[in-house]
């Protein structure tokens, strides 16, 4: 039996099922729809998240039977993993609070995650040997679904940052929030220009000296940018002639800046496109769609995300890490680039309940706070992984 097949076609149809499910919640934003409508387009939007829901428990779980270990060991598994928690965080939310339009923001940036995760190599491996213990488990998990509901918190401020700023006139807010939803439509051009590329075999190879070993280092995009120091094997490919910076290490360092310029060009592009077809910025575009939006309840949606996701994020990035780090190395703490953007996570929600309880931080402010709390777990999950050398770069 092919479990790894199986997984995919059960991750795949959560994830058209998450794309029909926001088409639902979109149903119901405007005037022009009556209560009814509104109503009922809700309750299927809530019915399929569920359903995609349960299709990716089943892609968890049958990924767990072919393997033989939880399967969030690389960063396919984990980044799936999260998406998935993301959503379940939203359901638990969305019967809290019965606020369709959380959803209609949070479905597309799972979808985004879980796209950006299935871009890494998704085959089923065993676990390196430091991985192999219970406590990977009880740790990652703990610590994905603490990050998870914390980023239902930054769903929650980008629908308040978006309904509540003046858009007529052009300002920092403005622009800001404009760089953040660039940088959303940055991760769908990667997961775009991955794909394409992919699907057309695209393959150029350089060699290069690394530890007084000859490596061959494989692009599958065209070579915008090489690495330093190597010679380019693979004839008839055109090349810019632009080698990655001395100072970034590591011999997937040009391919892994190619892949960002790629992204960046092409995200440029997609926004360009929206800027054309909308005739105004993007933010602009979707302000009017959410007239019926209340901000009091996204406020209050915004600080219970934080209010539950953090406690279950010091649980499993601090606490059950730092048990984990004395079994595995004979110290709670070791100041590696993880553990150290863990409590920089930590202390900066941490600072987000102490503004928001103690200085009376609520609406505009708290939501900015949201959308860098996100940001900062994006740098964790993103730079620190795969850029930044640890003893955590498992990716």
């Amino acid at each position: 039996m092919d479990y790894h097949a199986i997984s995919s076609n059960f991750l795949y149809a959560a994830f058209v099922l998450y794309l029909i499910a926001t088409i639902f919640f979109g149903a119901t934003m405007g005037n022009k729809r009556t209560e009814n409508v509104k109503s009922k387009a809700a309750a299927i939007g809530i019915s399929v998240t569920i359903l995609g829901f349960i299709s990716h428990l089943v892609a968890f779980i049958v990924r767990w039977i072919a393997s033989g270990h939880a399967p969030i060991g690389n960063m396919f598994e984990f980044i799936s993993f999260f998406g998935m928690m993301m959503v379940f965080g939203f359901i638990v939310i969305y019967f809290i609070y019965r606020e369709t339009t959380v959803g209609l923001f949070a479905l597309p940036i799972a979808v985004l995650i879980i796209g950006y995760g299935s871009m890494f190599p998704t085959e089923i491996s065993p676990l390196v040997p430091s991985l192999q213990s219970n406590w990977l488990y009880i740790h990652v998990t703990t610590a994905a679904l603490g990050e998870a509901i914390l980023a239902i918190s930054f769903v929650a401020g980008l629908v308040y940052l978006i309904k509540k700023i003046d858009q007529t006139s052009t300002s920092k807010h403005t622009t800001w929030l404009e760089i953040v939803l660039f940088l959303l439509i940055t991760t769908l051009a990667f997961i775009i220009v991955t794909i394409t590329f992919n699907t057309t075999g695209y393959e150029s190879t350089f060699t290069k000296e690394v530890a007084e070993q000859e490596t061959e280092i494989t692009y599958h995009m065209p070579i915008l940018i090489e690495p330093n120091d190597a010679e380019l094997v693979t004839d008839g490919v055109f090349t810019t002639g632009f080698e990655a910076p001395k100072w970034m290490q590591g011999e997937d360092a040009g391919k892994k800046l190619n892949t960002l310029v790629w992204s960046l060009l092409v995200g440029l592009g997609l926004y360009g496109i929206i800027r054309l077809i909308v005739r105004k910025r993007v933010a602009a575009a979707i302000q009017p769609k959410l007239d019926n939006v209340n901000l009091e309840k996204v406020d209050e949606i915004m600080y219970r995300a934080v209010a539950i996701g953090f406690p279950i994020f010091t649980l499993g990035a601090l606490i059950f890490a730092a048990i984990w780090a004395q079994e595995a190395w004979g110290r709670f703490w070791g100041w590696d680039p993880k553990e150290v953007w863990a409590l920089v996570t930590w202390l900066f929600y941490a600072v987000f309940l102490h503004l928001r309880l103690g200085a009376g931080w609520h609406g505009e402010k708290s939501a900015w706070l949201a959308v860098i709390g996100f940001a900062i777990i994006m740098m964790n999950l993103i730079v620190v992984n795969l850029v930044i050398a640890g003893i955590h770069s498992y990716a």
